[in-house]
């Protein structure tokens, strides 16, 4: 658990940058402010000569007219209200602006225009009552939808052993802890990763044109830079990429729902955020209520039975339980010679006698052993796709020799002594080249099977090793 003494520093340095940020934006906030008011009097005054236009019979010109103040209604609502809103100080107003609108709202809200405009050159009070109609529907429609995010509570569990390319579930809980209320239409969303400067990250509220992936969307970031949001500090990768819906949650309850989560590739996987969004009940705006929940996950390398994995298996398996047999004195048997027997092990007088070649088998003194020794090697000596491929082999073959009961053992420029497979797994999953000198000039012989990953030249690999030792080079050997 954190200090909270630590924690309300990093919050009180927080406060202080967002404080400083706002200081500092301040002129630009009063220059939107003006700029707003000055568009909405200049339509204003274009919807009056409209009027007047029209009544003198000059139809052009009460259209172009019409237009312009329109025109110029839309872009003081869909450039500067969102700025502004955005820079509110209350953590609650905040939260209450967090929306997009939705195609169903945008066609509402031009013919919301349309008629309002109507209404100001005709003078109908009947339009004036169906503008308001439709106002308030906007505000019902805001007021609802916070309603039904309030008192939710969320939860995501992840699975303890994920592989790299092998789909597993995740379940995501949400509960209602509301006694009366229930809530519609809920949908739990994942939010896009903060960058690494506190008070410098992509909002997800008013992204323009609304709709469009965040890859195609322009955001004005807190730099004072208009940039894409792709162009921002790249983010760790998330968990989650599809979101959960839940189209009724009854009150005073706890409803699950799974999602189906496929890594592509190794390595640390994280999510910050989630969001509870709905559409409720006009599906004029999509609320979203942020909830601060950060999950990690760790994905194994895949263990899946790739070619190079079924090459070099039954060599390994072979030379292994050859060396597994032949460690003990005492004679056990004498069989018929198999495909994967050492040829030491032959007994030539029995072969003489009968005619076909017969082995001796030794009674074992241990379990067998087997030591799995990962040499990582320094950057650039070799590809990426070589690096993951041997990262692949090693995860593969200790998973393989785990599931046979052997008795394995790991060893790794910064793998802990005496990692189980879990810990070599773990270590494996976010290992990169290191430039630290080889295992082998160290490696201790003991009575363990070695099968050692290496881009270690051939004629620098000591002669102790080979009789005990099945390598595996990663990589071109010259």
């Amino acid at each position: 658990m954190a200090d909270p003494v630590i924690s309300a520093a990093l919050a009180s340095t927080g406060a202080r940058s967002r404080s400083r940020l706002l200081r500092f934006e301040i002129p630009e906030i009063w220059m939107r402010f003006l700029l707003a008011l000055l568009g909405l009097v200049l339509a204003f005054a274009a919807a009056l000569f409209s009027t007047v236009a029209r009544e003198s019979g000059s139809l052009w010109t009460t259209v172009i007219l019409a237009s312009i103040a329109l025109t110029l209604a839309v872009v003081v609502g869909l450039t500067t209200v969102p700025y502004l809103a955005r820079r509110v100080a209350g953590g609650r107003v905040r939260d209450a602006f967090n929306y997009d609108v939705t195609g169903v709202g945008i066609i509402y809200v031009v013919s919301v225009l349309l008629i309002g405009v109507a209404a100001l050159n005709t003078g109908n009070n009947l339009l004036y009552v169906i503008v308001a109609a439709m106002l308030a529907a906007i505000l019902v429609s805001g007021v609802a939808s916070a309603i039904v995010l309030r008192d939710l509570e969320l939860d995501v569990r992840l699975p303890e052993q994920v592989f790299a390319g092998r789909p597993t579930l995740g379940k995501i809980v949400i509960r209602n802890r509301r006694r009366w209320l229930p809530s519609f239409s809920i949908s739990v969303v994942p939010l896009r990763q903060k960058h690494s400067r506190q008070w410098q990250w992509v909002p997800t509220t008013f992204g323009f044109p609304p709709g469009q992936p965040p890859a195609t969307q322009w955001v004005r970031l807190p730099d004072r830079q208009l940039r894409r949001v792709a162009d921002g500090a790249a983010a760790p990768p998330g968990i989650f990429t599809e979101s959960a819906y839940f189209p009724y949650i009854p009150a005073a309850s706890e409803l699950a729902a799974e999602l189906e989560l496929c890594f592509p590739r190794r390595g640390r996987y994280q999510q910050n955020s989630f969001g509870l969004a709905t559409r409720f009940p006009f599906a004029f705006l999509t609320k979203t209520r942020r909830v601060a929940l950060a999950r990690e996950i760790l994905v194994y390398p895949a263990v899946e039975h790739t070619d190079e994995f079924f090459d070099v298996l039954p060599l390994i398996t072979g030379e292994f339980e050859a060396f597994a047999r032949g460690r003990g004195d005492d004679l056990y048997l004498i069989r018929e010679y198999m495909p994967e027997d050492s040829a030491r092990h032959v007994d030539w007088k029995a072969t003489a006698k009968s005619g076909s070649l017969k082995v001796r088998e030794f009674s074992r003194e241990d379990e067998r052993r087997l030591r799995l020794v990962f040499d990582n090697p320094s950057p650039g000596s070799v590809s990426e796709q070589a690096y993951e491929n041997a990262v692949t082999v090693a995860a593969s073959l200790g998973w393989r020799f785990a599931e046979g009961n052997a008795e394995l053992s790991f060893v790794a420029q910064g793998c802990k002594a005496g990692a189980d497979i879990h810990d070599f797994l773990a270590y494996l999953a976010i290992v990169d080249p290191v430039a630290a000198p080889s295992l082998l000039d160290s490696l201790e012989i003991s009575g363990e099977y070695n099968v050692i990953l290496t881009t270690c030249p051939h004629v620098t690999i000591p002669a102790n090793l080979w009789a005990c030792s099945y390598f595996i080079f990663i990589g071109p050997q010259s």
